[in-house]
């Protein structure tokens, strides 16, 4: 007759392979939070880099121009491709044009030839990113792809009375001048996976604006495109 009484006594005392079954208890909840750590910095980092290049384009688009006078100076199409083209670059490492889109706009408070009053207007927009619809197009107000291309009431912009961003923060430009607007927003790439922040692409996009006070004293009557022209990145056009 088998005794199995002592048997099972000796297994119930033995202990060698406790680690080991811990462990592979255990390791699916270590590895599933250390992956999921690794996607939410990755995704803190990107969010960052995000802003930053947003508040980059504004202040760059603030300050560039070519002197027209002593005292005044002309934006100029190229001038904007430059800086549209420095963001691009900035956010080269994440595709920022390849899964984003970038929205530049200039809120102007002034009075125009053709105004009775000082308006603040969208006076004109221009964009560069691959992505589209309603959560990558302007938010806060949108306008036509010859708005400030001349300086004739046909290409003014759109009224912005109540200025430019989310609700409760808006800004609006100062009175005679002009602020540079800009909305950044990208879907986000997951390093890991994506259900670890979302099921969806809407889910995972992050959106930013800045805006940063014209500097100079610049000719805010239209955007120049002297010989040899340049092409307008005009938000009707969707290039990475």
């Amino acid at each position: 007759m088998i005794r199995l009484a002592p048997a099972f006594r000796r297994l119930r005392r033995d202990q060698s392979g406790v680690a080991l079954i811990e462990f592979a208890v255990t390791l699916p909840f270590i590895v599933g939070f250390g992956l999921y750590s690794f996607e939410l910095t990755n995704y803190a980092l990107v969010n960052m880099r995000v802003n930053q290049i947003a508040l980059a384009l504004a202040d760059n688009a603030s300050r560039v121009g070519t002197d027209a006078t002593l005292s005044t100076q002309q934006l100029r199409e190229v001038d904007i491709n430059d800086v549209l083209q420095a963001a691009r670059y900035q956010g080269a490492g994440i595709r920022l044009t390849t899964f984003g889109r970038i929205v530049l706009s200039s809120l102007e408070n002034v009075q125009q030839s053709y105004d009775t009053t000082p308006t603040q207007r969208i006076h004109w927009q221009r964009c560069i990113g691959l992505k589209s619809g309603t959560n990558y197009d302007s938010l806060y107000g949108t306008t036509s792809a010859t708005d400030g291309t001349t300086a004739t009431q046909a290409d003014d912009g759109t009224p912005a009375a109540s200025g430019m961003g989310p609700t409760g923060s808006q800004v609006s430009a100062p009175a005679g001048s002009g602020l540079m607007f800009v909305q950044i927003s990208y879907e986000y790439q997951p390093l890991i996976s994506g259900y670890f922040l979302g099921t969806t692409p809407d889910s995972r996009r992050i959106t930013f604006t800045a805006s940063y006070i014209i500097r100079d004293n610049r000719d805010l009557s239209q955007i120049f495109n002297p010989a040899p022209t340049v092409t307008r990145s005009t938000c009707n056009t969707y290039a990475a």
